[in-house]
């Protein structure tokens, strides 16, 4: 890498439907030495409307579809202005990750929405986006992409989970980077929290007040694709239609459900961790773990992690790097991006080659 700064903004719209998450920060490049800083973070929240047509976008038209992309792409680009604005950031370009409404791998298609063009004409910025699609022409599954912000962004940690609507893991076996999504996480427990008219369980006081669903719990860890080897990718439709119902339509007390999901999620985690260091032969007596993602202030969540993996040393980070983190790391794919260094690992996605991925479109010519 040439010895150059970049100041960036990273866009992440996650499966939880939290909001629009938006990271500013600074990138020094000296050789091949990476530094960097996240200046600035914000969650912008979703209108119920804009909540509303996401979540039901994947079941209509294709002139409805193709209209929501555009128009979310506008969206996003004035909620960009308005951060630049009232921050007096100089930005050089914006990384887009988008929304994800399809995700579908093994045929050979996904599909994030917000339209890099659309950011890049209202704000007049160089805009990247559409970062998974490369990889999965080359028979990959397009993710999980994290694994490159845990190796350049937050190095030192055998393993790396992000606690969001889905949970996903990666691992640096030394040799090279694994990572793989295990299953639901945020998308259940905040839904089951909206039957109390609760957006998420704080602190996760509600599920701690249950008690574990013997049957359903046994139910839920029979899915298929939790037996599948990675690399593996989950979309927001098998959360929907396999594992939400599981604890959407079981007669159980709210508190008793939202608890067996906890040990779901905790469940899954181990019996990833234990995959991965039985495949990777990984022979260590103790791990460093560290979490970010929403789930991370779910303390009742955490505590049932720990409890299920004791030789792993579980960190949870600063506050500006478990929120930000992703939008972070949508900045970082845009820095190598335009370095033309591989953002898209192959021993993670399954890919036949590394990638250099994201589609450029460019902002107002400087005359």
């Amino acid at each position: 890498m040439a010895d150059k700064i970049y100041k960036a903004i990273g866009l992440m719209s996650g499966s939880s439907l939290d909001g629009l998450d938006l990271a500013y920060c600074e990138f020094r490049l000296e050789g091949s030495t990476l530094d960097w800083q996240l200046v600035q973070g914000e969650t912008i929240a979703f209108s119920d409307t804009w909540k509303s047509r996401l979540a039901h976008l994947a079941q209509q038209s294709a002139h409805i579809y193709a209209k929501t992309h555009v128009y979310l792409g506008y969206y996003f680009g004035e909620l960009c202005n308005d951060f630049i604005k009232r921050h007096n950031l100089q930005v050089d370009f914006i990384a887009s990750h988008g929304h994800t409404i399809f995700h579908a791998p093994e045929l050979k298609y996904s599909a994030q929405i917000g339209d890099g063009a659309a950011i890049a004409a209202s704000t007049g910025i160089c805009t990247i986006d559409n970062f998974r699609i490369q990889d999965i022409a080359l028979n990959g599954e397009g993710a999980p992409i994290a694994p490159i912000a845990d190796q350049y962004l937050l190095p030192g940690y055998d393993f790396y989970l992000n606690l969001g609507g889905i949970v996903n893991v990666s691992c640096d076996t030394k040799r090279h980077f694994i990572a793989f999504d295990i299953t639901g996480a945020n998308q259940v427990l905040n839904l089951l929290a909206n039957e109390a008219g609760k957006r998420y369980d704080e602190f996760g006081q509600m599920a701690a007040s249950g008690k574990l669903i013997t049957a359903l719990f046994d139910e839920a860890n029979q899915l298929e694709y939790l037996k599948a080897f990675y690399p593996k990718s989950l979309s927001n439709q098998w959360v929907q239609t396999e594992l939400i119902p599981l604890f959407s339509n079981h007669d159980a007390s709210l508190s008793d459900r939202m608890c067996t999901m906890v040990h779901h999620i905790a469940f899954q985690i181990q019996q990833a961790l234990q995959l991965i260091i039985k495949k990777e032969d990984l022979r260590q007596t103790n791990y460093k773990m560290i979490a970010t993602g929403g789930g991370a202030y779910n303390q009742f969540l955490v505590k049932t992690i720990q409890s299920y993996n004791p030789n792993i040393n579980l960190d949870i980070p600063e506050k500006s790097i478990i929120d930000f983190k992703e939008a972070a790391l949508m900045a970082l794919m845009g820095v190598l991006r335009m370095e033309n260094i591989p953002n898209t690992i192959h021993s993670v996605t399954g890919a036949t080659r590394d990638t250099i991925s994201g589609a450029i479109h460019a902002g107002s010519p400087a005359f």
